[in-house]
Formats: C-alpha cells, structure tokens, sequence
C-alpha cells in the first residue's frame, strides 16, 4: 500500500524523493542553508520544481554553493552565470546571490553563525502545523515578515516574505507537511 504523501510533490519522482527525504527536515548546517536560500531566492516567481530540476547545474555553476567563493565573483564570473544556460538566467538573483553570500559571512562573524541567527527566531525549534489541505498552507506569515525585515536590515536581498517561508519550509523551520502525510508523524517525532 502507497503512503499518503502531500499532494504537491504527486506524479513526478524527482519532486517525490525531495518531498520524502528533504522537505521538513530541520537544516542546521550553513552551507546547506546557504543552497537552499540560494535556490529559493532563484525560485522566486516560478514553480519549486523548475529549480529543483536544475539544481545539479546550480551546483557546478555556484561552485557548489561555496558562499565564500560566491562573495568574491566578479564581472566576468556574472557573465558566466548570465549564459548559462542550465540555471535561471535572471541578473537580478545573481546578482542577489553573491551579494548575499558576502552578508551571510558578515551574519556569521556578527553572531556566530548562520543558522544560530536563523534558528533563533522559533527558539531552536521547529514549528509544527496542523494542516489538512493545502490551501490552508499559507505562502508567507508573519513570523516570515519579521526574518525578511532583519535579513534585509543585515543586507540580504531578494529576500521577501514568501521567499523566506519557503526557506522554512524546507530546511524544517516549519513543519506544513500535511497531518496525513507519512513525512508529518515521521519530522514530528525526530
């Protein structure tokens, strides 16, 4: 018997295997919360599995995510990114990126480190909705609000409200897989 999963991520296997092992899981590491702010920021205005399909090629092109390498891109590395074809191509969000990664080594001298700034704001510790349909799933809250002021306030760009919700989303900040979903119980009780 199939497992009841949510049904945003049904029909293709890509954004199956992320739903099942990625989505909702608390994220502590830096580098790994540097890629997916990195990948939500390109996400913006398109759907999560049109950068989930190219996220090997954002990869090699961001040279694995490395923000201290990102921070010291120059014009010719922006041209690069600009033509390549295997990533969203969009000046602005490149631009962002590298901006943002010379903010998060700023973040990370000021307090410690990433992921204590980011984590800071639900305590340590996930939060864990209720939701049984996914259009009670909001796109940002006001919690979302609050870290996009202050990572604004610190530099960061292209860092809205429902990117940074996203961002929550996926590293575990918050717990919205739906309360019949196999993953829910499971991140629940990890």
């Amino acid at each position: 018997m199939a497992k009841e999963k949510c049904p945003w991520c049904l029909g293709d296997s890509l954004y199956e295997n992320y739903h099942d092992t990625e989505w909702g899981v608390p994220v502590y590491d830096d580098q790994k919360l540097f890629e997916f702010l990195t990948l939500e920021t390109f996400q913006s205005g398109l759907s999560w599995i049109t950068v989930l399909r190219k996220r090997e090629n954002f990869h090699q092109a961001f040279d694995r995510f490395d923000y201290h390498k990102i921070a010291q891109y120059g014009s010719e590395k922006k041209g690069e990114l600009i033509n390549d074809i295997g990533i969203v191509r969009n000046r602005l969000k490149i631009e962002a990126t590298i901006n943002n990664a010379q903010m998060f080594i700023r973040l990370q001298k000021n307090y410690g480190s990433f992921s204590k700034f980011i984590w800071d704001f639900v305590d340590g510790v996930p939060l864990n909705n209720s939701f049984k349909m996914l259009k009670e799933i909001p796109s940002y809250t006001p919690l979302a609000e609050k870290i996009s002021v202050a990572l604004k306030k610190e530099g960061f760009k292209f860092i809205g409200p429902t990117v940074i919700y996203a961002h929550m989303q996926a590293t575990g900040m918050v717990n919205d897989h739906l309360e019949d979903c196999f993953r829910y119980q499971e991140i629940l009780n990890a």
